[in-house]
């Protein structure tokens, strides 16, 4: 492929409700550029950019797939995401190397909870966006409702650039508003029409508002405006565009990826009126934590960010860059300035799907990608050695849904945790780790799918086999009464033999544990005291209730008695460890259980299944605060023990519309009919 100027690029994430037809779109638009003598199909499993395994027998895009396609002098790269909520971090990452989006809806659908997401996502990152209403040709398809749903969700900053010519099965062609010309297709050919007369007046009204969305973005244009002057052409695309790029006008286009009609008005808009990166003025990155400004042009010191890495235990791993500064050649030393260490490039090329092509250099604002690079990593800064900076890594969102991984066979532990480590690489929205305390391995993401992807991965790809399952709830246990009792361990069987007595009182306190004494007249000799101590924080790991470690508990050694010949540290480490099992049962044990604090952002609409839903989970809710977006905010506090699958609840409850976070405050008493369900659990599992 050749290298294109950065005046020639753009960049441009395609995002939507899933099945809004994202791939079949990339699929139209390598037909229609002559890239392809064909277009996959999504159902057949051919497409360029659902290459993975995972991908085709699933039929939905689980990652984002880099095309580039070339079309009037003018490199694209479409960036192809998934529409599935639990893979947005490949969005995240999608949305971080282009500079505008295609919003893709289904005109049979109209807004979905997807689009309301994409949206929201360009929203946050600021970027310029159109819409394409694709299937425009599908049965009882109703173009005027579908701009309608658009305008009341969106509002009326979106303007059809493009209208259609019949809809359902009778959609032929389009309008170009802007031109004021009409074509009708025939695949991916079109032919010069005239305007149906029914649609003349709707170009004048549509016409209208686009003048006035023109005028507002200079006070020259606004004054000629005002005084019934017309706008030169010139005059028109440069007021398109900078409303554009401020997000006070969103282009929207009609046609079917399907069929392939009407694709080519994307590539028209994109190359015309879209931003190329050169309309990204400065990128901010850090030095020693002082900032730094880059200019995104080729005769700058060479940076780029790492916004994707696939792994593949075949090919290896390939690590995707957008350059926002100089250029990159394939003999050229890179600096990972994120890890502050040398990286060596492993060839240099651009990515179509899984096909890799070659190139001599990648410019500012392209995307290019090589592989092998040791330590690299998903939002990595690469750079210049001598001229180094750092760019902010790309936030992706908190994993809400965790599950208990466990090998399938014995031995495979090892395995396991390399190939999860390496499938993070792939999908930073996705976590690994230990817990410390139940020693399970656990593995978090976005939601059911995902984790079921995951465990599909490590089989097909890394061959191990696993099964997942509810995680373990870290009880803990303490007391809540008072009691002094006494601990003594004798062993007498010819020889030295083993004493040691001591007197304890346990009570509760606010502390994790407080070791006191209040020996007098040496009934327990000092030199014993540690193994006292010893003794009883070695019990603390096992409760007497189920087995849970002990927390809030004050342990006073007050009296006892020792064996001038027979007294050791090991004998009053016993008797420490029997005092302790008998003090916890005579003063009130009982069972404490982790509770969170959860925030769950929801759509109005929702409040009143989220509260009741709350009350089911033992939770309370502590307040709500509107949000700007119409959204309210509910604080929460409910026990973990209820809320591990509250991220597949909560997505049903809303139509995926609401969101949450969580994180642990404290720990609280486990009510007494819970505690006893637990307490068996727990026992009948040791036996």
């Amino acid at each position: 492929m050749k290298v294109y100027k950065t005046e020639q690029i753009r960049n441009l994430a395609l995002i939507g409700h899933g099945s809004s037809g994202k791939t079949t779109l990339t699929e139209a638009l390598l037909f229609a550029t002559g890239v392809t003598k064909r277009p996959g199909r999504v159902d057949d499993g051919n497409t360029m950019s659902d290459f993975d395994k995972e991908e085709i027998s699933r039929k939905v895009s689980i990652g984002t797939a880099v095309i580039p396609v070339e079309w009037q002098d003018t490199k694209f790269n479409l960036l192809d995401t998934p529409g599935y909520f639990d893979f947005v971090g490949d969005v995240y990452s999608a949305l971080r190397a282009s500079e505008s989006a295609l919003i893709l809806v289904d005109a049979s659908a109209g807004v979905e909870v997807g689009t309301e997401k994409a949206w929201k996502h360009t929203q946050e990152y600021n970027l310029p966006k159109a819409i394409f209403v694709n299937k425009i040709d599908k049965e009882n398809v109703n173009f005027n409702k579908v701009l309608d749903d658009i305008r009341n969700t969106f509002g009326d900053k979106v303007l059809p650039f493009t209208l259609p010519i019949g809809e359902a099965e009778n959609f032929k062609g389009i309008v170009d508003v802007i031109e004021e010309v009409a074509y009708e297709y025939n695949g991916k050919d079109s032919t010069k029409v005239d305007i149906p007369a029914d649609i003349k007046d709707e170009i004048q009204a549509i016409k209208e508002q686009l003048m006035e969305r023109i005028a507002e973005t200079d006070e020259e244009l606004m004054e000629k405006y005002f005084e019934g002057e017309a706008f030169t052409d010139e005059e028109i695309k440069k007021g398109i565009r900078l409303a554009v790029k401020n997000g006070d006008l969103i282009p929207l286009l009609v046609g079917s990826a399907e069929k392939i009609m009407a694709v080519d008005t994307i590539l028209n808009l994109f190359k015309n009126f879209m931003p190329s990166p050169l309309n990204i003025d400065v990128s901010i990155g850090y030095k020693n934590d002082e900032k730094v400004e880059r200019k995104l042009d080729v005769n700058q010191p060479f940076s780029a960010i790492v916004f994707k890495t696939i792994v593949d235990p075949f090919v290896g791993k390939l690590s995707l860059f957008k350059v926002l500064s100089g250029k990159l050649t394939k003999d050229q030393e890179i600096y990972n300035a994120s890890k502050e260490r040398s990286e060596k490039l492993g060839g240099l090329f651009v990515l179509r799907g899984k096909n890799q092509l070659e190139v001599s250099e990648i410019v500012a604002g392209d995307i290019g990608a090589t592989a092998k690079l040791q330590l690299t990593q998903t939002g990595d800064t690469l750079c210049d050695k001598s001229n180094q900076i750092v760019y902010d890594r790309i936030q992706y969102p908190e994993p809400t849904l965790f599950l208990a991984v466990e090998p399938k066979a014995k031995g495979d532990d090892e395995k396991i945790s390399a190939a999860l480590n390496r499938l993070t690489e792939e999908d930073p929205s996705f976590i690994v780790n230990r817990n410390a305390e139940t020693k399970q391995l656990l593995m978090g993401g976005q939601g059911n799918m995902q984790l079921t992807v995951i465990v599909d991965k490590l089989k097909n790809n890394f061959g191990v086999d696993v099964s997942l399952s509810k995680p373990k709830v870290a009880y803990r246990e303490t007391i809540r009464g008072t009691a002094s009792v006494q601990g003594k361990h004798k062993k007498q069987s010819g020889g030295a033999g083993q004493y040691g007595d001591v007197h304890i009182r346990f009570e509760p306190c606010e502390e994790e544990f407080i070791f006191a004494e209040e020996v007098f007249g040496g009934a327990v000799p000092r030199n014993f005291f540690p193994a006292v101590e010893k003794g009883l924080r070695e019990s603390l790991e096992h409760g007497v209730l189920a087995g849970y470690p002990v927390v809030n508990v004050k342990a006073t050694l007050f009296d006892g008695s020792y064996h001038p010949v027979d007294s050791n540290e090991m004998a009053f480490k016993i008797a420490a460890s029997l005092a302790f099992k008998k003090g916890m049962e005579q003063a009130n044990p009982v069972l404490l259980e982790p509770i969170m604090r959860v925030e769950i952002l929801v759509p109005e609409d929702y409040m009143g299944d989220i509260m009741g839903d709350m009350n089911k989970r033992r939770g309370r809710i502590l307040g709500m605060e509107p949000q700007n977006d119409g959204y309210q905010l509910v604080v929460a506090e409910a026990p973990q023990a209820e809320l591990f699958e509250y991220a597949i609840d909560l997505r049903s409850m809303t139509q995926a519309r609401g969101s949450f976070k969580m994180e642990f405050i404290r720990y609280e008493e486990v009510p007494g009919n819970i505690a006893e369900k637990i307490i068996e659990e727990a026992k009948a599992e040791k036996q």
